[in-house]
Parts: structure tokens; C-alpha cells; sequence
């Protein structure tokens, strides 16, 4: 397979590698925030809209900043009852066609409504409908778009390892290729 192709898939894999390694802290300051919250809440029977807010502010960054991380390192839910025992090159088929005909299309067309949906809110100026919440709500709008966008790179990356795949030859395969030539 041309090296362009599997340095580009090498690419994206660093790239969402970097990106769910990153994004991985913020559970640390969510946790942080929740205790704080908590704290407030039940000691000083205090609390804000825009904790509540940035909780599940950050909770969706997590989830979509990380889903093409967690894809790249198979941590994705996957009914398995038969994956588990297929061959690799079988494993690479379902990944390729699995991609190919389901992710990618859906990540794609997601990704360019969520666009429309974000670019609206931009525009719109949309703010937090609580008294006190966070401004700038089109930021975490933005970020479905990112995420998506994200997974959609890393279907374009597990397509192209999946063919790469497909298209090795097996040592048992290079001896009949071999066997058949000689003779």
C-alpha cells in the first residue's frame, strides 16, 4: 500500500492520541469542580448555574474529544460475539466495511449538521437560558462538530490500516505464490 496513505492514517493516529491523552485531564478538574460544588452545595448551601453548567461542559468534552481516542484504541462498546475469534484479516474486513458503510457516512453527515447547528448559534450570540450560566454556548456546539470531525478522521485511519491489512500477504500465502511460480 502506498506510504502515503498509511503515514496519513500514522497521522491521524497521533493526532487522536495526542487529543484523548489531553482531554484525559479534564477529568481531574470535572472531579475537582464536582467536589467543589458539592462542598458549596452542602456546607455553605451555595451554588451556581455556571458550575452546573461547566460540569456538563466539560463531561461533553470528555465524551467527544475522546470518542475518536477511544475508537483508535478499540475502547468503543462493540458487540463481539464473534470478533473476538475471527482471524486479523477478518477483524480488518469488518473494520473496513464497518467504516466504510456505517461510520464514516454517519460521522460525516452529523458532523455537517452539527456544523449548521454551531455556526447558528455563533451567529445567534446564544447564551445560557439560566440567570448566572456560562456565555458562549456555541463553544461546546463547536465542539460536537470537532469531535465528530475527530471520528471521522479516525474511520479514515482504521480504513486505511484495515485495507493495509486485507491487502498483506500471509507467510502461508507467499509459499503457494512462490510454489506456484517454480512450477
Amino acid at each position: 500500500m502506498a506510504a502515503f496513505w498509511i503515514k496519513l492514517a500514522e497521522g491521524i493516529d497521533r493526532l487522536n492520541e495526542r487529543i484523548g491523552k489531553t482531554i484525559s485531564w479534564l477529568n481531574f478538574l470535572l472531579m475537582l469542580l464536582v467536589c467543589f460544588d458539592v462542598i458549596n452545595r452542602y456546607l455553605f448551601n451555595y451554588t451556581a448555574s455556571w458550575i452546573n453548567e461547566l460540569e456538563w461542559h466539560f463531561f461533553a468534552l470528555i465524551f467527544l474529544l475522546g470518542a475518536g481516542f477511544a475508537f483508535k484504541n478499540d475502547q468503543h462498546v462493540r458487540v463481539d460475539l464473534f470478533y473476538t475469534n475471527f482471524t486479523e484479516k477478518d477483524k480488518a474486513r469488518v473494520n473496513f466495511w464497518g467504516s466504510l458503510v456505517f461510520l464514516l457516512p454517519w460521522s460525516f453527515l452529523l458532523c455537517y449538521f452539527a456544523f449548521s447547528f454551531a455556526w447558528e448559534s455563533y451567529l445567534d450570540g446564544e447564551i445560557s437560558a439560566e440567570p448566572g450560566g456560562l456565555p458562549a454556548r456555541f463553544i461546546i456546539k463547536f465542539a460536537i462538530v470537532a469531535g465528530l470531525f475527530l471520528l471521522f478522521l479516525q474511520g479514515v485511519a482504521t480504513l486505511i490500516h484495515s485495507l493495509n491489512t486485507m491487502l498483506k500477504k500471509e507467510p502461508d500465502d507467499l509459499e503457494i505464490t512462490a510454489n506456484h511460480k517454480a512450477n
